[in-house]
């Protein structure tokens, strides 16, 4: 029950352009991708969402819960992603923005309860009416971490999620984040250029660039 990459390696025009990578995330657990800039951190995390450009060859093996998911569309493969910007949708309130991430056979009142539920977990409670632009910096990471794990996610991909917050948030954020991950029990990978992101025991996996 985990997240697996085996010999993951990643060419582009032919070449690989890092070694070949190998890690097991269990339930609960954040691996941190590390490395210099174009070294391919943001590449791997599209290869494992399905994202992966067309300019890019993939190798290996990359499964969750011991399915395949190389061979599954991007749709299928129920994977969150949390990014550097909040990608909220700005003509919706906050409880319609968390709503979106909702499966829809979900009733309009359990919607209702999971949005108010979450909120209150983020220390939001009552801000379903708000709006997106309404929200400071810190406020917008947590409704949009909040949207990523509505989706009940199998696994959480994170493109380097803190950069830019301010540093007197960013630790109170990335606790909430890595709070989270382990209360619903998946795996993580977290993309950052910042050794303090890397949450303490987690595997740190640097990633050299075969191509500088």
């Amino acid at each position: 029950m985990s997240l697996e990459l085996e010999k993951v390696s990643i060419l582009k025009f032919g070449s690989a352009i890092f070694d070949p990578v190998n890690i097991v995330i269990k339930p609960g657990e954040i691996t941190t991708v590390m490395g210099p800039s174009g070294c391919g951190k943001s590449t791997l995390l599209s290869a494992v969402s399905g994202s992966l450009d067309a300019v890019f060859t993939l190798k290996g093996s990359i499964r969750l819960y011991g399915r395949e998911l190389l061979t599954l569309p991007m749709e299928e493969r129920n994977i969150g992603m949390l990014f550097q910007d909040d990608l909220l949708f700005p003509h919706m309130n906050i409880g319609s923005n968390l709503a979106f991430a909702i499966k829809e056979k979900t009733s309009g009142e359990q919607r209702k309860t999971m949005i108010e539920k979450a909120l209150k977990t983020a220390g939001l409670e009552g801000f379903e009416k708000r709006d997106p632009s309404s929200l400071s910096g810190g406020q917008k990471a947590r409704v949009s971490l909040l949207r990523s794990l509505l989706a009940d996610p199998s696994a959480l991909l994170m493109d380097e999620p803190f950069s830019k917050l301010d540093q007197s948030l960013k630790a109170k954020i990335r606790d909430f984040v890595f709070s989270q991950i382990k209360r619903m029990n998946i795996p993580a990978l977290l993309v950052t250029h910042d050794p303090l992101d890397c949450p303490e025991g987690g595997m740190i996996l640097n990633l050299n660039n075969k191509e500088g």
